[in-house]
């Protein structure tokens, strides 16, 4: 399994680079077929100009239908393997996308490979790989909602918390707001002219003072530009705004706020471009039964299996908004996603693949 992941992580898959992603998922189809046989069916979706989808189906045992969903991007450009190649150093192996989340379809993959191999009861397994979660899944999206509908469950092999699974996520909004002022020169003119910088600076703490940390509701302004030079009136100035929700009411409220964003000059215009990227992902009562299914089973390996939540969001967001079964955070145990410090723990990985393979079983 390190060697397979040491394989995964060396196809570069950055999530704005067709080409690679391309050709790292023909590496992962012939790898699939290597470690899990001719599969039932198989089906590889044009992602347009993003990662494309592959669905990869293997026929169980009984009638129940598990979604194994994962994603093959990942958000190190071009190169990285250059400067940081996957290293083993004791339990701990790290490398480009190693924890996020190229462990996790290793332990996927050879999770169902156990369970084919032992003879074991197992449903039939859905595979779904996707190639831009790491950009909100423009493309997978509709693939995920489409073949999770009527599963007995979907998995998502996420990396975990420290060994815990993520049973609620934060919803993701990412917005620009933009003022387009009047231009004017700040040394003949300046009253002929509306800054839209000051007008923006002006907003920008009505913005973050949209945030309600007892709701979990958080607001980042990252991002600010503007201006044409620092003798001009500026005409036009934008933020970028990451908004991140734990309750799925406020996603209403923060809609209202933004649309009543108003200069202080009149002169002026606001603008609101923007969209949820991810909807909260709340427990249901589904995954919540699923959970204790997951629980049971990882009790019979003598572990005790967490559940937390978080702030970040992944394609399990989309799964639990239709009120479907989901767990995510199946995958490695390990720290640093999206950071040089990205590694996983390599001793975790035996029980965590066993723990798949026990929650087949138990759903089968």
């Amino acid at each position: 399994m390190t060697e397979d992941l040491r394989a995964l992580v060396g196809l570069e898959t950055p999530s704005h680079d067709k080409a690679l992603l391309d050709a790292g998922l023909t590496a992962i189809h012939r790898w699939l077929a290597d470690r899990l046989g001719t599969p039932g069916e198989l089906h590889r979706h044009d992602g347009g100009g993003h990662g494309d989808v592959l669905e990869v189906t293997y026929p169980g045992t009984t009638g129940e239908v598990v979604l194994l969903l994962c994603h093959y991007d990942t958000v190190w450009p071009e190169g990285t393997l250059a400067q940081w190649p996957f290293e083993v150093s004791g339990t701990r192996a790290s490398g480009p996308g190693a924890f996020d989340m190229k462990l996790g379809l290793v332990q996927a993959v050879w999770g169902l490979r156990c369970v084919r191999k032992l003879g074991l009861p197992a449903p039939t397994v859905k595979l779904l790989l996707t190639g831009d979660e790491e950009i909100g899944s423009p493309a997978g999206r509709p693939h995920i909602e489409r073949v999770s509908e009527g599963a007995r469950a979907t998995l998502v092999f996420e990396a975990s918390l420290g060994g815990a699974l993520k049973t609620g996520r934060k919803g993701v909004g990412l917005f620009d707001v933009t003022v387009r002022g009047i231009e004017a020169h700040a040394g003949l003119e300046p009253d002929a002219g509306v800054s839209a910088i000051h007008q923006l600076a002006g907003l920008v703490p009505r913005i973050a003072g949209l945030a309600d940390p007892a709701a979990g509701t958080t607001v980042n302004v990252g991002l600010i530009a503007g201006g044409t030079g620092r003798n001009v009136v500026a005409g036009e100035a934008t933020c970028g705004i990451d908004v991140r929700v734990g309750l799925t009411d406020e996603v209403a409220r923060l809609d209202a706020a933004f649309a009543a964003l108003a200069p202080s000059d009149p002169r002026a215009r606001v603008s609101v471009r923007g969209e949820w990227n991810r909807p909260p992902m709340v427990p249901n009562p589904a995954s919540e039964r699923l959970f204790k299914i997951a629980h049971g089973v990882a009790a019979d390996l003598g572990l005790t299996l967490g559940e937390v939540s978080v702030g970040g969001a992944s394609d399990a967001n989309f799964v639990s908004a239709l009120g479907r079964p989901v767990l995510d955070g199946l995958g490695a145990v390990g720290a640093g996603a999206h950071a040089r410090h990205e590694h996983v723990l390599l001793d975790h990985v035996p029980v965590r693949t066993a723990l798949l393979a026990g929650l087949l079983t138990a759903l089968a």
